[in-house]
């Protein structure tokens, strides 16, 4: 064949019945259907999208235009890059001036920090002139007004200079801790007047924040992060139009905060949908296309991130800064790794700020245009989202907006159904966490955790809801494995359950490292014996180590042969110790063992959360017997 023939070879064109037709041949028999699985969002994740999957949507093939799903700029970051806006963790403002300084340094290209009481007092030591050449990335929360007034007297005649945000959520706020120390209506009262005193002088500081990242840390889903959210922004311009602010100048003012999860490509889809429901919002109004682009600050999830094995957060935070990234933002913070004990380091920091610039700098991110646009599968998610978060914000706004949806505790209840069922997820570990609830090292040392934080005093509150908890997905999985520590500087050793094991090594070793696994979450060592092919072996086994708890590992084989007669054997000389099986046996089997002895079965089906924590109260209960 000659080069001329080979340039006009052509692969030959295959039909997507003919694609699933051969993935059907290697399934076996299963249809390609089989494959498909539902999201906490209630979508149905096909294995296979093509241009079957476009649907009637008025899908705009230009970034930078309305519906602006693919992006606020028509040239994407090659128009305006998104800030590096690491939020600065401090214990003093000295400690505060240096890191910040430093950070600016070295990539940092925002004003971020956390605003605690003494920072407002001491704003022209922190920053300076900084503010005339990086804008200001900063949930001020209820130090808002204080930090405001403080910007306003060290600006002077520069106050114009100042961009960015420094924003506030009353309604994120509330959802979070429960309390306001004022009523609503007195707060945005406050606050309108607030926004429209900044605006006066600093006209280019976005000052309206709509935080969604409570929901987020509290287990919704992608769904009800966006609903809720869309609603409390709303809510917002409700508010301030009812206390004068006109609607351009309101939505000139918001910025909105997102928590970015482990999901990839539902994060993407995620802000894609935010920018479509918010221009529909918005073109309700009566906006012009300008005042309808949604400027949206991102941070990567506390929700996903442990407390052990600390340093697989790096990839956590690598996966979830680069959904940010391709999902469209202008401002982005990414966790170190040891977020969760809330004790930064100058090397965590570094770390953190630095996965931004690889993205920008060595990936070439900054100089894309929405990557993600065209692609079937996230063009198509984007719009199941859209279609499901515009559902639910008219649900909620049917309970009379997000204020009365959370006062009725309507939303917290949504919230907690699927923050439930993620919990559950991990329990059977359905879902993983590396680290924590599969591939668990036992001889890993945790972060150090922070208290919790103390209650608002009665006077102090005004306005209360049930607050939504912000938890981490990991944190029942460490509590097991902070009571396992204690257990082990009692008795001297890890906690551990011996695992007889039955028959050679090929017969028996897939079960034995399977239980070895599934303990070792709850901080339980598995103690392997040698082959045991006798009572006699399995005695000798229990007597010298003296354990509590003990587990089958064999096949399905001896099990079948020599395995019930053994454990009427071990049951008869050892009563007190507790038996449990690896395997999953059919009803009228479970009925046999048990009545042979066997306590328990440990299978891929269990929930390991409650077999581990059952293994570790009994041995807690025996601890305080002796």
């Amino acid at each position: 064949m000659t080069i001329n023939e080979m340039k006009n070879e052509q692969f030959p064109a295959f039909s997507i019945d003919e694609w699933k037709e051969a993935a059907e041949k290697n399934l076996k028999g299963k249809l390609l259907d089989s494959l498909s699985r539902c999201t906490y969002e209630n979508i149905k994740l096909k294995p296979l999208y093509s241009a079957e999957d476009e649907v009637d949507w008025e899908t705009s093939q230009f970034p930078g235009f309305p519906d602006y799903r693919r992006g606020i700029y028509s040239l994407g970051y090659n128009q305006s890059e998104w800030y590096v806006a690491q939020t600065i963790q401090y214990k003093n403002i000295d400690e505060l001036k240096t890191s910040l300084s430093s950070s600016l340094d070295k990539g940092q290209t925002s004003i971020s920090f956390e605003v605690q009481t003494d920072t407002a007092g001491r704003l022209k030591e922190i920053i300076g002139n900084i503010y005339e050449k990086n804008p200001f990335s900063v949930n001020a929360k209820l130090f808002q007004y204080v930090f405001i007034e403080a910007l306003l007297d060290i600006a002077g005649d520069s106050a114009e200079k100042i961009t960015g945000f420094t924003g506030m959520d009353p309604i994120a706020v509330l959802a979070e801790q429960g309390t306001l120390p004022i009523k609503i209506s007195e707060l945005y009262d406050q606050w309108a007047e607030l926004i429209k005193k900044a605006d006066q002088n600093m006209p280019h500081l976005k000052t309206i924040l709509v935080d969604t990242t409570p929901y987020h840390n509290g287990g919704a889903s992608a769904v009800q992060e966006l609903a809720a959210g869309l609603s409390a922004a709303v809510f917002h311009i409700q508010e301030l139009l009812d206390r004068k602010l006109s609607l351009e100048k309101i939505l000139y003012k918001i910025v909105f905060k997102f928590s970015i999860g482990a999901n990839f490509f539902m994060e993407i889809a995620k802000l894609r949908a935010a920018r479509m429901i918010w221009n529909k919002i918005t073109e309700a109004y009566g906006a012009l296309p300008e005042n309808r682009k949604m400027i949206i600050a991102a941070e990567t999830s506390k929700f996903t991130k442990t407390a052990y094995d600390p340093y697989v957060n790096l990839l956590r935070s690598g996966n979830e800064a680069f959904a940010a990234v391709l999902g469209g933002i202008q401002y982005l913070h990414v966790s170190p790794y040891n977020e969760p004990e809330n004790n930064f380091s100058s090397f965590s920091d570094r770390i953190a700020r630095n996965t931004q610039l690889i993205l920008k700098e060595e990936a070439h991110l900054n100089k894309t245009v929405d990557p993600a646009g065209g692609s079937w599968y996230v063009e198509h998610l984007t719009n199941e989202l859209a279609e499901k978060s515009w559902e639910l914000f008219l649900q909620i706004e049917d309970h009379g907006g997000i204020f009365e949806a959370l006062k009725s505790g309507w939303l917290q209840q949504q919230i907690s159904e699927i923050r439930e069922k993620r919990q559950m997820d991990v329990y059977t570990r359905k879902q993983s966490i590396i680290g924590t609830n599969i591939y668990a090292n036992l001889d890993d040392k945790p972060l150090q955790l922070p208290e919790e934080p103390e209650n608002v005093s009665a006077t102090d509150i005004k306005e209360t809801v049930e607050p939504i908890p912000q938890i981490r997905l990991s944190e029942p999985f460490e509590k097991l494995r902070r009571r396992s520590e204690q257990l082990a500087d009692q008795l001297g050793r890890k906690p551990a359950i011996g695992l007889i094991c039955l028959g050679a090594l090929k017969q028996h070793k897939a079960r034995a490292d399977f239980i070895t696994g599934f303990i070792a979450p709850g901080g339980i060592e598995g103690k392997q014996s040698g082959e045991i092919n006798s009572t006699e072996q399995a005695f000798s086994f229990i007597k010298e180590t003296g354990f509590e708890h003990y587990c089958l590992c064999g096949s399905n084989e001896q099990y079948a042969e020599t395995g019930m007669e053994l454990v009427r054997e071990i049951k008869k000389l050892f009563p007190s110790i507790k038996l449990f099986l690896a395997c999953l046996p059919d009803v009228g089997g479970e009925k046999d063992w048990r009545s042979s002895g066997i306590d328990e079965f440990i299978h891929v089906k269990s929930n390991c959360y409650k077999v581990v924590s059952g293994i570790l109260e009994e041995m807690e209960a025996r601890m305080h017997e002796e």
